[in-house]
């Protein structure tokens, strides 16, 4: 049999109902959900109906039915216990052109009632054209148990991106394409899931975790030859990739064909999607796929938000990892060429950027404190350092880190202060000396995650 499944509009239309006993109680909620204006026909009727018909939401038509009570509405269900009735509704609608559902009579209806999944808007109605509304309700409690709970307001965000996205670009297949982008994501759990992350060294613990990790990504300035190893492997391997605007496409076509591409950039003053929304995209997608990666252009360190994003990440309590990359700076240095460090006339090296956020209500830092301090090749002695920093008027409570062995599996991080730093223990080369107020949101995250771990175990 071939079936038209479809999704009627039924609010404010009227609907009859012949029947107001057990079988026609199983019906009630699906038609009241449905904003449907229901009239019911039955000599008696059960305890709901008569409390519905009271406070109004039905009209109840205490009597036996009659043909003409089908003339005007927009579809009949009969329900009735009585086969000879049922029969007569069945006939009579059908002579008057009017869709009709006979329960539990598969060859006198019209149509069928699926049995409905919902999450939000989202509707999934099964129907096994009448022949086993018992496995139609068994697929949907086993739908129902490995769909996300999160599917009606992931929707509701969707359609709001969607409907901005219809205002802000011209119509065509790039805006197709991109409105197909942002509404892909995994949506049934699956215990035996194909694995496309073995090349990536991730722990069983990563992949195991009740949430994905987030991998803010450095893609560098542009070309593809300057990726890490490591953010070449997870731009292969990933399942979700949220790109900003400077990301080429000579980089993106690297993903792999399993991966959810979709551009969250703000450019030029022009805002497709918020910071907000970039946060709940992260969070929403790391709590239905192994390897959500934010890739980011150049290192996402630098001027690239990454301070909300993994505060965002840390307070929805998902894994993340940031993976550098090759700033910008770095890149045009070399285009020159020139060296950003010449003995003979820098020693020193400043990152600024034109856009400086500013809390409400809270003055500009001072000037001297206003910049994340890096020092190469600090030396084993840090106390003449220390004492230059706190004459030139930084506070003792300025924040310092030293690593030594960056990104290696030795690596070691010490954190300190301003006024400690002086009696820090020596580190082993090479090692490197990071100061300032950037460092302390640092810290405050990573004790809340220490002390998360600490409770979960």
């Amino acid at each position: 049999m071939n079936l038209l499944p479809i999704f009627l509009k039924l609010e404010g239309r009227p609907g009859l109902l012949v029947g107001a006993g057990n079988v026609a109680l199983e019906k009630l909620n699906t038609l009241l959900t449905s904003g449907l204006r229901l009239r019911v026909v039955a000599p008696e009727a059960k305890p709901e109906f008569i409390q519905l018909a009271a406070e109004g939401d039905i009209e109840w038509m205490q009597r036996a039915f009659d043909p003409a009570d089908l003339d005007g509405n927009f579809f009949v269900i009969a329900g009735t216990n009585d086969p000879e009735v049922n029969a007569t509704v069945y006939r009579e609608s059908v002579r008057r052109g009017i869709l009709v559902n006979s329960v539990d009579d598969p060859p006198h209806c019209d149509f069928y009632f699926g049995s409905v999944v919902r999450r939000g808007d989202l509707q999934i109605a099964i129907s096994t054209a009448g022949e086993s509304p018992a496995a139609a309700q068994q697929l949907r409690r086993e739908i129902d148990e490995q769909l996300p709970q999160d599917l009606g307001p992931w929707l509701a965000q969707i359609g709001r991106l969607r409907r901005e996205i219809l205002a802000s670009h011209p119509a065509g297949e790039d805006r197709k394409a991109l409105l197909h982008r942002i509404a892909k994501r995994r949506f049934l759990k699956s215990n035996s899931r194909p694995s496309h992350h073995g090349d990536l060294g991730l722990t069983g613990q990563d992949l195991n975790a009740d949430t994905g990790t987030v991998f803010l990504v450095g893609a560098g300035p542009g070309d593809p030859d300057l990726l890490t190893v490591k953010a070449l492997r997870l731009i292969q391997s990933a399942d979700v990739i949220l790109h900003d605007d400077l990301v080429t496409d000579a980089i993106l076509d690297l993903a792999g064909p399993q991966a959810v591409v979709v551009n969250v950039g703000k450019r030029c003053g022009t805002k497709r999607i918020t910071q907000e929304e970039i946060h709940e995209l992260m969070v929403s997608y790391a709590r239905d796929y192994r390897i959500v990666v934010r890739l980011k252009s150049g290192d996402p360190l630098i001027f690239g938000r990454a301070s909300e994003e993994m505060a965002a990440l840390d307070e929805a309590n998902v894994r993340f990892e940031v993976v550098p990359g090759i700033t910008a700076a770095f890149a045009a240095a070399a285009a020159i060429p020139c060296s950003l460090t010449d003995r003979n006339a820098a020693s020193n090296v400043i990152f600024s950027t034109g856009h400086h956020a500013l809390s409400h209500g809270e003055s500009r830092i001072p000037e001297l404190e206003d910049a994340t301090r890096i020092v190469y090749m600090p030396g084993r002695d840090l106390s003449l350092l220390a004492l230059e920093w706190q004459q030139k008027g930084l506070p003792p409570d300025f924040p310092c880190a030293i690593v030594s062995h960056a990104a290696r599996p030795e690596q070691q991080v010490h954190r300190t202060t301003l006024a400690e730093l002086g009696d820090a223990q020596p580190t082993s080369s090479p090692s490197l000396l990071i100061a300032g107020w950037a460092l302390r949101d640092s810290t405050d995250q990573q004790l809340r995650q220490v002390a998360s771990k600490t409770a979960s175990a």
